[in-house]
């Protein structure tokens, strides 16, 4: 039974595994449940709620992840940080666990060598992994809107549409560590939009204007984005409430700087902007508030302006 790679993916065959149902990781596995896929995960904590959600569901909870490797022809991870990645897939028996053909699909914000690394050791074993981190928060995750930034083997990352498809719009960037490049330049974006979004709103407020008529005369304008439309209100109601927490900004923006620091000669990249940007995301966890959203980082323009909340 099952469908590995390049069998076809169909809803009654390809049996999905899943690791790491955080805020993203749940929302993503909720989507692929619900369009009919069999889907087993591992929890470290089974009483969590969203693990009971997800048995609710219809989910399996498998006993190990290496349990769970055997069990799958496509496993997702979405854990928290490159350590956490490295422990999983290549210090465990996670990949050795996968039979012949299936695929990892690592969804993690994470390391470019580390990707390289992992693709290596699973091809090593007859198996594939696909590096395919994503941008679109917590609303892109409920509502299948991701960016999916894949990299690998093109053909494997083409057999897996039919999953990407039920998540968001993947966009094959190359080989093996490419999506997590990708990944790092988004958030090196991203980073200066909230950080000028969040001084926009500071500014606009100590003049006097109203925030949501500021924010609707210029969202049609050249200073609309998607860092506007996502988290425009969420600033200016102050919910801070995570899609994607302000710890794991501060970690892909000096993933960027690394590369910088570390490079050689010619793949040299001055990031001035990435390295201000870290250090005010920084300040968030210096204030305790990295577990709290990135948008949260207006708080930090209005604590430099002595305002207090």
């Amino acid at each position: 039974m099952g469908t590995p790679y390049p069998t076809p993916i169909s809803t009654s065959e390809t049996r999905i595994g899943w690791i790491g149902i955080g805020v993203m990781g749940f929302a993503m596995a909720s989507r692929l449940l619900s369009a009919g896929y069999t889907l087993s995960f591992y929890a470290r904590n089974p009483s969590n709620p969203n693990a009971l959600s997800l048995q609710s569901q219809g989910a399996t909870l498998a006993q190990s992840p290496a349990q769970l490797a055997q069990l799958s022809d496509v496993l997702f991870t979405m854990v928290g940080h490159p350590s956490d990645v490295r422990s999983l897939l290549l210090d465990s028996p996670v990949l050795s666990s996968l039979r012949p053909n299936s695929v990892v699909v690592d969804t993690t914000s994470s390391h470019p060598d580390l990707a390289r690394q992992i693709f290596s050791a699973a091809r090593s074993l007859d198996a594939w992994s696909v590096d395919a981190p994503v941008s679109g928060g917590d609303i892109g995750a409920r509502d299948g809107k991701l960016a999916i930034l894949a990299a690998g083997e093109k053909a494997v990352v083409e057999w897996l549409s039919p999953l990407f498809s039920i998540l968001g719009r993947a966009t094959y960037m190359g080989p093996a560590g490419c999506g997590q490049s990708c990944k790092i330049a988004n958030q090196i974006t991203i980073g200066a939009n909230l950080i000028g979004l969040s001084e926009g709103l500071v500014f606009a407020k100590r003049a006097g204007l109203d925030l949501r008529e500021f924010v609707e005369a210029i969202k049609d304008g050249a200073a609309g984005s998607k860092a506007l439309e996502l988290f425009g209100e969420r600033m200016i109601e102050r919910d801070f409430r995570p899609g994607g927490f302000a710890e794991y900004q501060v970690k892909d923006l000096g993933m960027g700087v690394d590369v910088v620091e570390g490079g050689d000669d010619a793949h040299l990249v001055v990031l001035p902007g990435a390295s201000l940007s870290k250090q005010l995301f920084s300040s968030m966890l210096a204030n305790g508030q990295g577990k709290l959203g990135s948008q949260g980082i207006i708080s930090v323009i209005e604590r430099i302006n002595g305002i207090n909340q």
